[in-house]
Protein backbone atom coordinates (compact mmCIF):
# COMPACT_ATOMS: atom_id res chain seq x y z
CA UNK A 1 0.00 0.00 0.00
CA UNK A 2 1.61 3.28 -1.09
CA UNK A 3 0.64 6.86 -0.32
CA UNK A 4 1.30 9.92 -2.43
CA UNK A 5 4.95 10.89 -3.02
CA UNK A 6 4.58 13.87 -0.69
CA UNK A 7 3.65 11.61 2.23
CA UNK A 8 6.16 10.64 4.91
CA UNK A 9 4.84 7.07 4.54
CA UNK A 10 6.53 5.32 1.62
CA UNK A 11 4.97 1.91 2.09
CA UNK A 12 3.22 -0.40 4.54
CA UNK A 13 3.95 -4.13 4.56
CA UNK A 14 2.71 -7.05 6.68
CA UNK A 15 5.01 -8.42 9.35
CA UNK A 16 6.08 -12.04 9.03
CA UNK A 17 9.16 -13.80 10.42
CA UNK A 18 11.74 -12.36 10.19
CA UNK A 19 10.77 -8.74 9.67
CA UNK A 20 11.78 -6.95 6.45
CA UNK A 21 14.78 -4.63 6.84
CA UNK A 22 16.69 -2.01 4.86
CA UNK A 23 20.42 -1.28 4.62
CA UNK A 24 22.37 -1.09 6.99
CA UNK A 25 20.20 -3.68 8.79
CA UNK A 26 20.20 -7.29 7.64
CA UNK A 27 17.66 -9.06 9.84
CA UNK A 28 15.18 -8.37 12.62
CA UNK A 29 13.41 -11.10 14.57
CA UNK A 30 10.78 -10.55 17.24
CA UNK A 31 10.32 -13.39 19.70
CA UNK A 32 7.28 -13.35 21.98
CA UNK A 33 7.05 -16.75 23.65
CA UNK A 34 4.69 -17.66 26.47
CA UNK A 35 6.87 -20.38 27.98
CA UNK A 36 5.30 -22.57 30.70
CA UNK A 37 6.74 -23.07 34.16
CA UNK A 38 10.16 -24.66 34.40
CA UNK A 39 10.82 -28.25 35.42
CA UNK A 40 13.69 -27.53 37.85
CA UNK A 41 16.28 -28.05 35.11
CA UNK A 42 15.37 -24.80 33.30
CA UNK A 43 13.46 -26.78 30.65
CA UNK A 44 9.69 -26.60 30.03
CA UNK A 45 7.52 -28.57 32.44
CA UNK A 46 5.42 -29.60 29.46
CA UNK A 47 5.35 -32.31 26.86
CA UNK A 48 7.54 -31.73 23.80
CA UNK A 49 5.49 -34.20 21.74
CA UNK A 50 4.62 -32.93 18.28
CA UNK A 51 7.64 -30.63 18.07
CA UNK A 52 10.57 -31.07 15.72
CA UNK A 53 13.20 -30.96 18.42
CA UNK A 54 16.33 -29.22 17.19
CA UNK A 55 14.34 -27.14 14.70
CA UNK A 56 11.09 -26.16 16.39
CA UNK A 57 9.66 -22.85 15.19
CA UNK A 58 6.09 -24.12 15.52
CA UNK A 59 4.76 -21.71 18.17
CA UNK A 60 2.74 -24.68 19.41
CA UNK A 61 0.92 -23.60 22.59
CA UNK A 62 2.37 -20.11 22.07
CA UNK A 63 6.07 -20.95 22.24
CA UNK A 64 8.91 -22.63 20.36
CA UNK A 65 12.00 -24.61 21.36
CA UNK A 66 13.92 -23.18 18.36
CA UNK A 67 17.16 -25.19 18.13
CA UNK A 68 17.15 -26.17 21.80
CA UNK A 69 16.70 -29.80 22.76
CA UNK A 70 16.06 -29.39 26.50
CA UNK A 71 16.24 -25.67 27.30
CA UNK A 72 14.75 -23.48 24.53
CA UNK A 73 17.09 -21.31 22.51
CA UNK A 74 19.95 -21.33 20.06
CA UNK A 75 22.94 -23.53 20.95
CA UNK A 76 26.45 -22.76 19.71
CA UNK A 77 26.54 -21.33 16.17
CA UNK A 78 29.02 -19.13 14.26
CA UNK A 79 28.77 -15.55 12.99
CA UNK A 80 31.08 -13.52 10.78
CA UNK A 81 30.88 -10.07 9.19
CA UNK A 82 28.08 -8.31 11.12
CA UNK A 83 26.76 -7.42 14.58
CA UNK A 84 23.91 -8.68 16.72
CA UNK A 85 21.94 -6.28 18.91
CA UNK A 86 19.66 -8.18 21.30
CA UNK A 87 17.10 -6.27 23.37
CA UNK A 88 15.28 -8.41 25.93
CA UNK A 89 12.04 -6.89 27.22
CA UNK A 90 10.86 -9.85 29.36
CA UNK A 91 12.53 -13.07 30.44
CA UNK A 92 16.21 -14.00 30.43
CA UNK A 93 18.89 -15.05 27.96
CA UNK A 94 22.00 -17.02 28.88
CA UNK A 95 24.85 -16.07 26.53
CA UNK A 96 28.15 -17.93 26.13
CA UNK A 97 30.74 -17.47 23.39
CA UNK A 98 34.07 -18.57 21.98
CA UNK A 99 35.82 -15.58 23.55
CA UNK A 100 34.97 -17.01 26.97
CA UNK A 101 32.42 -14.27 27.64
CA UNK A 102 29.19 -15.14 29.42
CA UNK A 103 26.09 -13.26 30.46
CA UNK A 104 22.60 -13.63 31.86
CA UNK A 105 20.52 -10.64 30.84
CA UNK A 106 16.91 -9.51 30.43
CA UNK A 107 14.34 -7.02 31.66
CA UNK A 108 15.35 -4.21 29.31
CA UNK A 109 19.05 -5.11 29.00
CA UNK A 110 20.75 -4.96 25.60
CA UNK A 111 23.62 -7.12 24.39
CA UNK A 112 25.71 -5.83 21.48
CA UNK A 113 28.16 -8.23 19.85
CA UNK A 114 30.47 -7.45 16.94
CA UNK A 115 31.20 -10.80 15.29
CA UNK A 116 33.87 -9.34 13.02
CA UNK A 117 36.24 -12.01 11.70
CA UNK A 118 34.44 -14.74 13.57
CA UNK A 119 32.66 -15.66 16.79
CA UNK A 120 30.71 -18.68 18.02
CA UNK A 121 27.99 -18.03 20.57
CA UNK A 122 24.94 -19.62 22.14
CA UNK A 123 21.73 -17.94 23.32
CA UNK A 124 19.62 -20.07 25.62
CA UNK A 125 16.34 -19.20 27.35
CA UNK A 126 16.40 -20.68 30.89
CA UNK A 127 12.97 -21.21 32.44
CA UNK A 128 13.76 -20.40 36.07
CA UNK A 129 10.26 -20.04 37.50
CA UNK A 130 8.73 -23.33 38.55
CA UNK A 131 5.57 -21.86 40.11
CA UNK A 132 4.41 -19.79 37.11
CA UNK A 133 5.01 -19.21 33.43
CA UNK A 134 8.25 -17.84 31.97
CA UNK A 135 7.29 -15.32 29.25
CA UNK A 136 10.11 -14.19 26.96
CA UNK A 137 10.00 -11.16 24.67
CA UNK A 138 12.97 -9.91 22.70
CA UNK A 139 14.25 -8.36 19.50
CA UNK A 140 17.36 -9.59 17.74
CA UNK A 141 18.69 -7.18 15.14
CA UNK A 142 21.55 -7.84 12.72
CA UNK A 143 23.48 -4.70 11.78
CA UNK A 144 25.88 -5.00 8.86
CA UNK A 145 29.57 -4.10 8.99
CA UNK A 146 31.26 -2.27 6.10
CA UNK A 147 33.93 -4.16 4.16
CA UNK A 148 36.72 -2.33 5.99
CA UNK A 149 35.40 -3.67 9.33
CA UNK A 150 34.28 -7.19 8.39
CA UNK A 151 37.43 -8.82 9.80
CA UNK A 152 37.94 -6.81 12.99
CA UNK A 153 38.41 -8.58 16.31
CA UNK A 154 35.14 -9.72 17.89
CA UNK A 155 33.74 -7.48 20.62
CA UNK A 156 31.24 -8.27 23.38
CA UNK A 157 29.44 -5.70 25.53
CA UNK A 158 26.36 -5.32 27.70
CA UNK A 159 24.16 -2.25 28.02
CA UNK A 160 22.24 -2.77 31.26
CA UNK A 161 18.68 -1.49 31.47
CA UNK A 162 19.68 1.23 33.92
CA UNK A 163 22.15 2.59 31.34
CA UNK A 164 19.63 2.72 28.48
CA UNK A 165 17.91 6.14 28.37
CA UNK A 166 14.16 6.69 28.26
CA UNK A 167 12.38 9.82 27.10
CA UNK A 168 8.92 10.19 28.60
CA UNK A 169 5.99 12.52 28.13
CA UNK A 170 2.31 12.09 28.87
CA UNK A 171 1.32 8.72 27.43
CA UNK A 172 4.64 8.26 25.58
CA UNK A 173 7.80 6.30 26.46
CA UNK A 174 10.77 6.13 24.06
CA UNK A 175 13.69 3.79 24.81
CA UNK A 176 16.92 4.95 23.14
CA UNK A 177 19.29 2.02 22.51
CA UNK A 178 21.32 3.82 19.84
CA UNK A 179 21.19 7.26 18.27
CA UNK A 180 20.35 10.66 19.71
CA UNK A 181 16.90 11.90 20.68
CA UNK A 182 16.59 15.52 21.70
CA UNK A 183 15.70 15.77 25.37
CA UNK A 184 16.96 12.26 26.22
CA UNK A 185 20.32 11.32 27.66
CA UNK A 186 22.80 9.89 25.18
CA UNK A 187 22.88 6.09 25.19
CA UNK A 188 26.12 4.18 25.88
CA UNK A 189 28.56 4.18 22.97
CA UNK A 190 28.23 1.35 20.44
CA UNK A 191 31.19 -1.01 20.00
CA UNK A 192 34.14 0.83 18.45
CA UNK A 193 34.01 -0.87 15.04
CA UNK A 194 30.25 -0.69 14.66
CA UNK A 195 28.66 1.19 11.77
CA UNK A 196 26.63 2.83 14.54
CA UNK A 197 29.86 4.28 16.00
CA UNK A 198 30.37 6.39 12.86
CA UNK A 199 28.97 9.85 13.54
CA UNK A 200 27.51 10.25 10.04
CA UNK A 201 25.92 6.78 9.97
CA UNK A 202 22.83 8.20 11.73
CA UNK A 203 21.94 4.81 13.24
CA UNK A 204 18.99 4.79 15.63
CA UNK A 205 17.41 1.87 17.47
CA UNK A 206 14.43 3.02 19.53
CA UNK A 207 11.32 1.42 20.96
CA UNK A 208 8.18 3.55 21.33
CA UNK A 209 5.16 2.94 23.55
CA UNK A 210 2.04 5.10 23.15
CA UNK A 211 -0.86 4.75 25.54
CA UNK A 212 -4.37 4.69 24.01
CA UNK A 213 -5.04 7.98 22.25
CA UNK A 214 -1.51 9.32 22.87
CA UNK A 215 0.25 11.38 20.21
CA UNK A 216 3.93 12.01 19.50
CA UNK A 217 5.96 13.34 16.59
CA UNK A 218 8.91 11.23 15.46
CA UNK A 219 11.61 13.78 14.62
CA UNK A 220 13.28 13.84 11.23
CA UNK A 221 16.59 12.01 10.94
CA UNK A 222 19.75 14.10 11.04
CA UNK A 223 21.61 12.64 8.08
CA UNK A 224 21.14 12.88 4.34
CA UNK A 225 20.38 9.55 2.72
CA UNK A 226 19.22 7.91 5.95
CA UNK A 227 16.65 5.10 5.67
CA UNK A 228 14.16 4.20 8.35
CA UNK A 229 11.50 1.59 9.04
CA UNK A 230 8.95 1.79 11.85
CA UNK A 231 7.67 -1.61 12.99
CA UNK A 232 4.17 -1.47 14.49
CA UNK A 233 4.25 -4.70 16.46
CA UNK A 234 1.65 -4.26 19.23
CA UNK A 235 -1.77 -2.68 18.96
CA UNK A 236 -4.64 -2.92 16.53
CA UNK A 237 -4.58 0.48 14.86
CA UNK A 238 -2.60 3.71 14.74
CA UNK A 239 -2.24 6.79 12.59
CA UNK A 240 1.21 7.31 11.07
CA UNK A 241 1.88 10.46 9.09
CA UNK A 242 -1.85 11.01 8.74
CA UNK A 243 -2.40 7.50 7.37
CA UNK A 244 -4.41 4.84 9.22
CA UNK A 245 -2.37 1.68 9.72
CA UNK A 246 -3.54 -1.68 11.02
CA UNK A 247 -1.01 -3.63 13.06
CA UNK A 248 1.18 -5.55 12.84
CA UNK A 249 2.99 -3.80 9.99
CA UNK A 250 6.37 -2.57 8.76
CA UNK A 251 6.11 1.08 7.75
CA UNK A 252 8.76 2.55 5.46
CA UNK A 253 9.19 6.24 6.20
CA UNK A 254 10.91 9.19 4.62
CA UNK A 255 13.74 9.87 7.02
CA UNK A 256 13.96 13.58 6.23
CA UNK A 257 10.44 14.28 7.50
CA UNK A 258 8.99 14.48 10.98
CA UNK A 259 6.16 11.96 11.33
CA UNK A 260 3.09 12.40 13.54
CA UNK A 261 2.09 9.23 15.41
CA UNK A 262 -1.21 8.65 17.17
CA UNK A 263 -2.30 5.50 19.00
CA UNK A 264 -5.75 4.08 18.52
CA UNK A 265 -7.94 2.64 21.27
CA UNK A 266 -5.21 0.27 22.54
CA UNK A 267 -1.60 0.63 23.63
CA UNK A 268 0.58 0.82 20.51
CA UNK A 269 4.23 -0.20 20.45
CA UNK A 270 6.80 0.37 17.73
CA UNK A 271 10.44 -0.40 16.97
CA UNK A 272 12.39 2.14 14.91
CA UNK A 273 15.43 1.03 12.89
CA UNK A 274 17.23 3.82 11.10
CA UNK A 275 20.60 4.37 9.46
CA UNK A 276 22.55 5.61 6.48
CA UNK A 277 23.04 2.71 4.07
CA UNK A 278 26.47 1.10 3.86
CA UNK A 279 25.69 0.67 0.16
CA UNK A 280 28.06 -2.22 -0.49
CA UNK A 281 27.36 -5.65 -2.04
CA UNK A 282 25.95 -8.18 0.43
CA UNK A 283 26.73 -11.89 0.12
CA UNK A 284 25.09 -14.00 2.80
CA UNK A 285 25.09 -17.67 3.65
CA UNK A 286 23.27 -18.31 6.92
CA UNK A 287 25.32 -16.73 9.73
CA UNK A 288 28.07 -15.40 7.43
CA UNK A 289 27.61 -11.97 5.81
CA UNK A 290 30.37 -10.74 3.53
CA UNK A 291 30.71 -8.76 0.28
CA UNK A 292 31.34 -11.59 -2.19
CA UNK A 293 30.73 -15.31 -2.64
CA UNK A 294 34.49 -15.88 -2.51
CA UNK A 295 34.54 -14.34 0.97
CA UNK A 296 31.63 -16.57 2.00
CA UNK A 297 33.55 -19.63 0.82
CA UNK A 298 36.57 -18.42 2.80
CA UNK A 299 34.42 -17.94 5.90
CA UNK A 300 33.12 -21.50 5.67
CA UNK A 301 36.63 -22.83 5.16
CA UNK A 302 37.97 -20.80 8.09
CA UNK A 303 35.20 -22.01 10.37
CA UNK A 304 35.78 -25.66 9.44
CA UNK A 305 39.51 -25.21 10.04
CA UNK A 306 39.56 -23.08 13.21
CA UNK A 307 36.05 -23.16 14.69
CA UNK A 308 36.70 -19.40 15.16
CA UNK A 309 38.87 -20.11 18.18
CA UNK A 310 37.08 -23.17 19.52
CA UNK A 311 34.36 -23.68 22.08
CA UNK A 312 35.50 -23.42 25.73
CA UNK A 313 32.22 -24.59 27.26
CA UNK A 314 31.31 -28.15 28.40
CA UNK A 315 28.36 -28.42 26.02
CA UNK A 316 26.83 -26.57 23.07
CA UNK A 317 23.95 -25.07 25.07
CA UNK A 318 25.31 -23.82 28.42
CA UNK A 319 23.03 -22.25 31.01
CA UNK A 320 24.21 -20.39 34.06
CA UNK A 321 22.48 -21.95 37.06
CA UNK A 322 19.26 -21.39 38.99
CA UNK A 323 20.01 -17.93 40.44
CA UNK A 324 18.10 -15.22 38.57
CA UNK A 325 20.87 -12.59 38.93
CA UNK A 326 21.84 -10.77 35.74
CA UNK A 327 25.57 -10.57 35.11
CA UNK A 328 28.25 -10.39 32.44
CA UNK A 329 31.71 -11.93 32.46
CA UNK A 330 34.00 -10.44 29.84
CA UNK A 331 36.87 -12.16 27.99
CA UNK A 332 39.39 -10.34 30.19
CA UNK A 333 37.84 -11.80 33.34
CA UNK A 334 35.93 -8.68 34.42
CA UNK A 335 32.52 -9.33 35.89
CA UNK A 336 29.58 -6.91 35.94
CA UNK A 337 26.30 -7.19 37.76
CA UNK A 338 23.17 -5.57 36.43
CA UNK A 339 22.11 -2.44 38.29
CA UNK A 340 18.54 -1.29 37.80
CA UNK A 341 17.77 2.35 37.11
CA UNK A 342 16.52 2.74 40.71
CA UNK A 343 19.64 1.11 42.16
Amino acid sequence: MNDTPASAVLGVHPLGFPWPTVDPFLFCAYHDDGYPRGDGRMAPAASLAGREIGADFSRKDGWSMYHGESVPGFPAHPHRGFETVTLVRRGLIDHADSLGAAARFGGGDVQWVTAGRGLVHSEMFPLLREDAGNPLELFQIWLNLPAARKMVDPHFTMLWSGQVPHWRAEGVDVTVVAGRLEGADAPPSPPPDSWAAQADADVAIWTLRLEPGARWTLPAAAGAGTQRVLYFFKGASATVGGQAVQGPAAIELRADAAVALAAGDEVCEFLLLQGRPIAEPVAQYGPFVMNSQAEIAQAMQDYRRTQFGGWPWPDAAPVHGAAPARFARYPDGRREEAVDAAG
